[in-house]
């Protein structure tokens, strides 16, 4: 069970959405049943603007070793106040304060790459160094750097996203087409159909993006909490 410190804001927020339990006990299950199949393999998990830490602690409760990024450092310190209330606080969790682009960034350079990435974008947003976010602007070029970082046998892709604008059918649309673009490129390169380089028209044409593979459904649940 986890526990969370709630503060109720002049914003009607209090600092957890109860609606995304469903969500942890989703991923949850996915993390924990790989964990049972191969124990000596970390499953590793990204969370992006990763707020108090829900998602973060349903996830290292299941097992996950887990990133949680959010740019704002008085909410990463509230998220560790929550894991110690909830005894996780001595889990494999990375604190991370840090604008989530530029942060992502720096995972494809240093070649790291994860089984499960999570995202919660706000509908607007400052980064810590007064960097600018609005979703509809931001939020398919940050898919399409978070895909470079999926593991060669990812578990999830979960975004999450309350914009009233921007509708589940369109988050939908963006991963199908960013993921099943680069699944196909994946399966021609495995049976040798084609070579590295290709013409099409696409940003990361020669990057890790076209290695990734395709595991069931569990690239992609996206819902709204409207």
């Amino acid at each position: 069970d986890l526990t969370f410190n709630l503060k109720p804001f002049s914003f009607k927020h209090t600092g957890i959405f109860p609606e995304q339990a469903t969500n942890w006990d989703w991923f949850g299950h996915l993390i924990s049943e790989k964990v049972k199949k191969n124990p000596d393999k970390p499953v590793k998990v990204l969370n992006l603007f990763a707020y108090t830490g829900g998602a973060t602690l349903a996830a290292a409760a299941a097992g996950a070793h887990v990133t949680h990024v959010d740019a704002s450092k008085g909410i990463v310190s509230w998220a560790k106040e929550n894991a110690t209330s909830s005894g996780l606080i001595d889990k494999p969790i990375r604190w991370i304060v840090d604008d989530c682009v530029k942060f992502v960034q720096r995972e494809i350079r240093r070649g790291n790459h994860y089984d499960g990435i999570i995202m919660d974008p706000p509908s607007y947003g400052r980064g810590p160094k007064g960097e600018i976010w609005k979703i509809e602007e931001s939020v398919y070029p940050l898919i399409q750097l978070c895909a470079q970082l999926l593991s060669d046998d990812p578990l999830f892709f979960l975004i999450n996203s309350y914009t009233t604008g921007l509708q589940p059918a369109v988050l939908s649309y963006m991963l199908y087409n960013l993921l099943a673009f680069s699944c196909i490129l994946f399966l021609l390169r495995k049976h040798n159909l084609f070579a590295v380089k290709h013409s099409c028209q696409y940003p990361y044409e020669n990057s890790r993006i076209n290695q990734i593979g395709y595991k069931g459904n569990h690239y992609m649940h996206g819902i709204d909490r409207e």
